[in-house]
């Protein structure tokens, strides 16, 4: 589980990449999130999409399983253009591990960020 702390260093790291010219986006202005949920199995995953669609989280799809993995498993990746700062990824965060838990899923496993134009 990610905490607000290891949030703070996130940001902070991503910021000092934006200011050496190493990343075109600014974490701190409008951003493409990306949020994953992790489960076995992949029909267990496609209703936590359907239950966020209201709130603007666009269904980017599932990744299937490696073939080589000991521990298949299939990935949810939904998207939400939005600006964040540590405190509020924090709350969303809270949000998405009770969502897992509230839909019976291995986990929400995270999340991604990019420019609002990219993959």
């Amino acid at each position: 589980m990610m905490t607000r702390a290891m949030l703070e260093d996130f940001f902070a790291e991503s910021r000092r990449t934006y200011a050496s010219g190493r990343a075109n986006w600014n974490i701190d202005d409008e951003c493409r999130w990306s949020y994953f949920f992790v489960d076995r199995d992949r029909e267990k995953l496609l209703p936590i999409a359907a239950h966020l669609a209201p709130s603007a989280y666009e269904f980017v799809g599932t990744l299937g399983p490696d073939e080589a993995s000991d521990n298949p498993v299939f990935y949810l990746r939904l998207d939400r253009v939005e600006t964040h700062t540590p405190a509020s990824l924090d709350e969303c965060n809270q949000l998405l591990y009770a969502i897992a838990a509230r839909f019976g899923v291995a986990s929400y496993d995270g999340f991604d960020v990019g420019a609002v134009d990219g993959p």
